[in-house]
């Protein structure tokens, strides 16, 4: 099963050109509803005029070269290795997720458009980015998810916002289980069970790329522009127009806000980290 191409073998019912062409119309419809998502929320116009802003209360200028080391930190940080999840957990179940996600769909493309040999490399691939996928998919779904986790709602209650990693998981589900029966190695490998399997599949697979504007597809776009936007405003000093982290027991910091010595003393007790006095166990 893990060495065998099933699109190889489906090319006795369906032809290469029809899966081709399925392909293609998957992508555009994330090409639009990522337009259409983009449209509806405004996320590009609020990131021009936030990007337009702090450039205007930049302190300092700063270099191409030093943006292609804050693309490079992002690309490293943001991207690939997820380093904003400050739970480990969080981040290993993301990383598999996304890592497997890539392979699937890669792929898959790459045996539908150009491989059309029938075992090999690439279908091993292919079955280890969908199992990738669904370890960490449902390591989220059932013992991660904050509403799971830390408020108490039920794996089973769904919502819209749901709609993104359902239908993920059980494309990668579904694929599985239909290669599986339909390498012949199942008790119950017929045509029906396969024929029943390979549909939802598709169906799952339609739903999760015809969806875009109502899921968190679109984040995977605009997260990394935002977190290299972030990186520049640090760098400029515009701190994307935030207050700046004082020394409350810094004089000069004290004179321009005379309610600190007033309500809080000339040496105001250090608070803590915040937040982060807590260990991370949250979405």
């Amino acid at each position: 099963m893990i060495t065998t191409n099933p699109f190889y073998e489906l090319t006795a019912l369906i032809s290469s050109e029809i899966m081709q062409g399925y392909i293609i119309l998957m992508f555009i419809l994330v090409v639009l509803g990522t337009v259409l998502d983009m449209m509806h929320k405004k996320s590009a116009q609020y990131f021009f005029e936030n990007a337009k802003k702090a450039k205007e209360s930049a302190k300092r200028s700063v270099s191409t070269g030093e943006k292609s080391g804050l693309a490079v930190a992002t690309l490293a940080n943001e991207v690939l290795t997820s380093g904003e999840f400050s739970n480990p957990k969080r981040r290993l179940s993301h990383l598999l997720t996304m890592y497997g996600f890539i392979l699937f769909v890669v792929t898959t493309a790459m045996m539908i458009f150009g491989a059309d040999t029938s075992s090999g490399t690439l279908p091993m691939l292919w079955h280890l980015g969908a199992a990738m996928l669904c370890i960490g998919g449902y390591w989220f779904w059932f013992f991660i998810r904050v509403d799971v986790n830390s408020e108490g709602v039920r794996w089973y209650q769904l919502r819209r916002a749901d709609l993104f990693i359902v239908s993920l998981l059980l494309t990668a589900t579904f694929a599985l289980i239909w290669s599986y029966l339909q390498s012949g190695t199942g008790a119950v490998a017929d045509m029906g069970w396969t024929s029943l399997f390979f549909a939802l599949f598709i169906i799952s697979n339609t739903v999760l790329f015809s969806t875009v504007m109502w899921s968190k597809f679109a984040h995977m776009f605009f997260k990394p522009a935002a977190a290299f936007q972030k990186r520049v405003a640090e760098a400029d000093g515009s701190n994307l127009n935030l207050p700046a982290d004082y020394d409350l027991t810094d004089p000069a910091v004290q004179a321009k806000f005379p309610d600190i010595p007033e309500y809080m003393g000339k040496n105001p007790a250090y608070m803590g980290p915040g937040i982060r006095r807590e260990s991370a166990n949250h979405y």
